[in-house]
């Protein structure tokens, strides 16, 4: 703790500093309750991404016989290459005043295959992996929105816990010492007053 000067100016500097710690503490307890609702919906919305990622791939499972024959196709036209992702959209948003990427779209490399050469699966197995691939982008979005969110919610909570246990309880130490010495030495001031005043008394007799 630093050393004060144990002054009434000193004394009135302390009050406007607690003061201003207990007005702006109520904001920074406001904004952490707000992350962390805002974090736990964002999760609970990425884990819903999450299960219905899961869902089409258990669903894709149902044609793991029918995918034997992707071996039969040409080497670099394999169903999986018939996919791939050439952009995926992000526009800035804001969450509790962080600023956050926001999923804003996918687009992919037009894939063209001989209709004729693959079978009529492969149209359902590709729309499958576009769903996958755009649900992953999303996914992907919604991890760095969090990540974003727990570095603020780590910062406030620091600021929450300097006001709380350091900033007011230091301000609030300070304001006792110094009214306690000004106290003190009024009635030092006085006393002195009264001796003074005693022999002032006597001497005139």
């Amino acid at each position: 703790m630093a050393k004060i000067r144990l002054t009434k100016n000193e004394l009135k500097k302390q009050k406007d500093e607690l003061r201003r710690f207990q007005r702006y503490l109520p904001t920074l307890q406001l904004k952490k309750q707000q992350l962390q609702m805002v974090i736990q919906r964002v999760e609970r919305e990425m884990q819903q991404l999450i299960d219905q990622q899961q869902e089409k791939r258990e669903a894709l499972h149902k044609w793991i016989a029918v995918f034997g024959e992707n071996r039969s196709f040409p080497e670099s036209r394999r169903v999986q290459d018939l996919v791939a992702v050439t952009h995926v959209y992000r526009k800035q948003g804001n969450i509790a005043g962080v600023p956050i990427p926001v999923f804003d779209g996918i687009e992919f490399e037009s894939a063209s295959y001989d209709l004729l050469a693959y079978p009529i699966w492969v149209d359902h197995a590709v729309e499958v992996l576009k769903e996958l691939a755009e649900l992953e982008a999303k996914i992907d979005t919604l991890k760095e929105q969090i990540d974003l969110l727990k570095k603020e919610l780590r910062t406030t909570s620091q600021r929450v816990n300097l006001f709380e246990k350091i900033k007011i309880p230091e301000a609030q130490s300070n304001i006792r010492k110094i009214r306690i010495y000004l106290g003190d030495q009024q009635t030092a001031e006085v006393v002195r007053g009264k001796i003074s005043k005693n022999k002032i008394m006597r001497a005139s007799e």
